[in-house]
């Protein structure tokens, strides 16, 4: 609980963690009136301090998450209409979606490598500044003949993803203290929801598909100009107000994490062989590969499937989408905040990925009703558990893992994601053409069967708990 000290030789109020390693709640301190920080040195032992301005780190980061998000499905969902007006197959604009699960997979190790040497500042200007260029390039795009130009940003996008969906564990284990580290989390990932959330919503408003191609290149200019402009404005703020670390830690693991070991010469890559060699770790990076693969290919196939069974709805596609998303980003504070209440990592996730397979099969059969608002209802339901599991499974991952980098594991748990989404896509795209959307939806649904087996056989170590509180280890 959160209180107020008064003093006569104090102005200024932050907020202090009373953290032990027995465990912590946060109360405001407030500093002298010569407004010196404190510091590692001068903190008592077993001090550990969250500051306000966290919220800002933490705000930035959803931000500029979602501007890169945003842009991952900002074809697909248009497909049709920019089939048409660049005379081309709708393979190729797949192929702009699944581009961020490619690049995903060899980036994402260097990626990783630069997160645990340089931090969070420096990894988090690669990811705007890459956001910001890929959308400047697409500008440059509108023509019939120039969906290559369009193709190289979105490339220098997807490849800048790599300094963001790796960043929410890390944010919120170094900015947030032990009782709020879990909805921080869900916080970030709710950012990169946003953004697939805006980019299901507003590219078939903005680009209608108009009988003249002129018409349908002037709708493209605007949205692209409005991408391009909005992510500048987020390169100026991050570089300006987005900081590596608060001066001193805010929770014990958090303190712990940051001691090297000086018997490694490589801690990165002996990171990577831990990890590898976690049983645990493993069966949860198969499962969450094949939850966030399944939801990838369904993004991607979208607007395909609605205007199977209701053509002329593109707009409709959208806002399907965007209801997936949005019930998924109420999943995700929902699970963050019963996380940090229970601290119960296996059941959650379990209960969470078994919702997400009935979901899957009540939307599997109610496609075809013919009545659309139907299908509104239960892509929602779905999303509500199929993207809330997001945070639940790099939280999981954190707890799994410790104390090795969150940046690190959760890296690995996006590059499994990709790996199963290229797979799903690709898999999913063929079966739709050529056996139709029950047969595809049935097979995504018995991929999630598996999953659910795989996260039961995962075992409760919950390392970065015990770290916070030995004495109930």
């Amino acid at each position: 609980m959160d209180m107020t000290h008064s003093a006569s030789n104090v102005q200024e109020v932050t907020v202090v963690s009373d953290a032990f390693i027995q465990g912590s709640k946060s109360t405001d301190l407030i500093k002298p009136t010569n407004g010196s920080n404190a510091t590692l040195e001068n903190r008592a032992p077993g001090e550990f301090r969250v500051y306000k301005i966290r919220w800002l780190v933490l705000a930035l980061f959803v931000l500029y998450s979602a501007s890169n998000a945003l842009q991952w499905i900002q074809y697909s969902i248009i497909a049709n209409v920019v089939q048409r007006y660049y005379d081309i197959s709708s393979t190729w604009v797949d192929w702009t979606s699944m581009i961020y699960m490619i690049l995903y997979i060899p980036l994402i190790f260097p990626a990783s490598w630069l997160l645990d040497k340089l931090g969070l500042r420096i990894a988090a200007c690669c990811g705007v500044i890459g956001t910001c260029l890929g959308a400047w390039i697409k500008v440059f795009s509108v023509s019939p003949d120039l969906f290559y130009v369009g193709f190289i940003g979105q490339s220098v996008v997807a490849a800048s993803q790599v300094f963001i969906l790796s960043l929410p564990a890390k944010v919120a284990a170094v900015w947030f203290g032990p009782d709020q580290v879990s909805s921080a989390c869900s916080i970030g990932v709710f950012g990169n929801q946003l953004g697939i959330a805006v980019g299901f919503l507003f590219p078939p408003m903005l680009v209608q598909n108009h009988d003249d191609i002129e018409m349908i290149g002037h709708d493209l200019r605007f949205m692209f100009y409005l991408v391009a402009g909005f992510t500048s404005v987020l390169v100026i703020l991050v570089l300006i107000f987005f900081k590596a670390a608060p001066p001193t830690p805010p929770s014990a693991a958090a303190d712990a994490a940051k001691i090297p070991n000086p018997l490694e010469s490589s801690p990165f890559l002996h990171s990577i062989k831990r990890l590898l060699l976690n049983k645990n770790y493993i069966l949860l990076l198969i499962s969450y590969g094949m939850n966030v693969g399944v939801f990838y290919a369904i993004s991607t196939l979208l607007n395909q499937i609605v205007l199977v069974h209701y053509p002329g709805h593109e707009i409709d596609a959208g806002r399907i989408g965007l209801c997936i998303v949005l019930a998924g980003m109420g999943g995700s504070v929902c699970c963050g905040i019963v996380l940090d209440k229970t601290h119960r990592f296996k059941e959650t996730t379990l209960a969470v990925y078994t919702f997400t397979m009935i979901g899957m099969w009540i939307y599997t059969f109610t496609l075809s009703v013919g009545h659309i608002a139907v299908v509104y209802v239960t892509s929602s339901l779905l999303g509500f558990f199929m993207t809330g599991y997001l945070p639940v499974g790099f939280e999981f991952a954190a707890e799994l893992t410790y104390p090795e980098p969150e940046g690190t594991s959760t890296g690995l748990l996006n590059a499994a994601a990709q790996v199963f989404g290229i797979l799903f896509t690709m898999l999913y795209s063929e079966l739709l053409n050529n056996f139709g959307d029950i047969t595809a939806n049935v097979t995504m649904a018995v991929m999630l069967c598996a999953g659910t087996v795989v996260t039961a056989i995962i075992g409760s170590d919950l390392r970065r708990q015990a770290a916070q509180n030995p004495n109930s280890a």
